[in-house]
C-alpha cells in the first residue's frame, strides 16, 4: 500500500475502497495454452501432481 501526504500533513492511502469487480474477471475465467510446449508443460506438471497425490 502506497501513502501519500495530505495537505493537512497526515497520510492518505491511495487504495481508499475496493472496488466493484464481476467474478469471472476476478479469477481469470479460463487457462490460455497457445503453444505445444506450454500444453506440454502443463499436462505434464497436472499428471505429476495427480501422481504424486496417489502414491
Amino acid at each position: 500500500m502506497i501513502a501519500k501526504r495530505t495537505a493537512e500533513g497526515s497520510q492518505a492511502s491511495s487504495y481508499d475502497a475496493p472496488q466493484d469487480c464481476p467474478a469471472e474477471k476476478a479469477r481469470q475465467g479460463e487457462i490460455i495454452l497457445k503453444t505445444k510446449l506450454a500444453r506440454a508443460i502443463f499436462f505434464t506438471g497436472l499428471f505429476g501432481g495427480i501422481v504424486s497425490f496417489w502414491s
